[in-house]
């Protein structure tokens, strides 16, 4: 079951994942509403949101999962420039 919940304070999806597997720890990662509305196809409030999330989670959930092991340390708040193809992610 993908965990997911809208935050209007921060125009937000948050979202759980695990770098080390299902039953290890739990990272709280969150994408803005652009990504979901530019890349992703939300069209609407919070529900819409949620949906477009759970629909692309594999591909939202592995760019936050690379992400956090590039800075384990830092917030994991992903925007449309993660998921832009550049040339390194293109090899």
């Amino acid at each position: 079951m993908t965990e997911a919940i809208y935050c209007f304070d921060t125009a937000t999806v948050r979202f759980a994942i695990y770098p080390e597997g299902p039953e290890g720890v739990r990272v709280v990662a969150a994408i803005s509403e652009d990504p979901l509305r530019d890349l992703f196809g939300a069209t609407g409030g919070g529900d819409t949101l949620v949906a477009a999330y759970k629909t692309h989670a594999a591909a939202i959930d592995a760019r936050a999962l690379e992400r956090y092991r590039e800075a384990p340390r830092h917030p994991v708040l992903l925007e449309t420039r993660d998921f832009e193809v550049t040339d390194a992610h293109a090899e």
